[in-house]
């Protein structure tokens, strides 16, 4: 029997969860939960009997951009593990933001089986500096000009970091830095020694 479940109001309050902790599921291969963790049951505010059975979304948060989550199911159909940083939202309507990794579960003969996802928690300042405002950015594009729109601006801001989605998220997290500031500088300094090259 399916539970439906009321979507909460989104609060701008943080879930006060131990950060330590990993919150982990498995889905099929819609996204329907078929085991969520203590940790990650205790996280989402949800009973477990709320959670088994339901589709995935049921934690989404709706100021995460659409887009990200095409970029995810892109790279899991093509049979690629791949991490995200996502903001949730638990039962109670306060957001958590994770790093989460998925991993592809696949059968005896090597089809897609389901997926299995691992959460830590992801530092506060990479969030306030780097995601939001992209993620802020992403969502008015896909409210105004469609989803499309959002990911030719993505595809765009990738390239001239010069790194797939995974590759930019894997450099916040271990530096800490955008680095857009020197790719930009360094292209500058191209175009003028270009141009000082061909003065008289």
């Amino acid at each position: 029997m399916e539970i439906r479940t009321t979507r909460p109001n989104p609060s701008d309050r943080e879930v006060d969860w131990n950060k330590n902790k990993v919150l982990l599921s498995k889905t099929d291969t819609k996204g329907t939960i078929l085991y969520a963790n203590e940790d990650f049951i205790d996280v989402s505010g949800y009973d477990e009997f709320e959670l088994i059975g339901q589709p995935h979304n049921i934690i989404r948060h709706p100021d995460m951009p659409k887009v990200i989550f095409k970029f995810l199911w892109d790279s899991i159909k093509a049979n690629k593990n791949i991490h995200a940083i996502i903001k949730n939202m638990s039962k109670t309507g306060r957001y958590y933001w994770v790093i989460t990794d998925f991993k592809i579960i696949a059968d005896t003969d090597g089809e897609i089986a389901g997926y299995f996802g691992t959460r830590k928690s992801v530092s506060e300042e990479i969030v306030v500096k780097f995601i939001e405002p992209i993620y802020k950015k992403l969502l008015h594009i896909e409210e105004v000009s469609g989803m499309s729109a959002a990911e030719e601006y993505l595809i765009g801001f990738l390239e001239e970091r010069n790194k797939t989605y995974m590759e930019y998220i894997d450099h916040l997290v271990a530096t800490g830095k955008d680095d857009k500031e020197k790719i930009k500088k360094g292209f500058l300094n191209g175009i003028f020694e270009k141009k000082n090259g061909v003065k008289k």
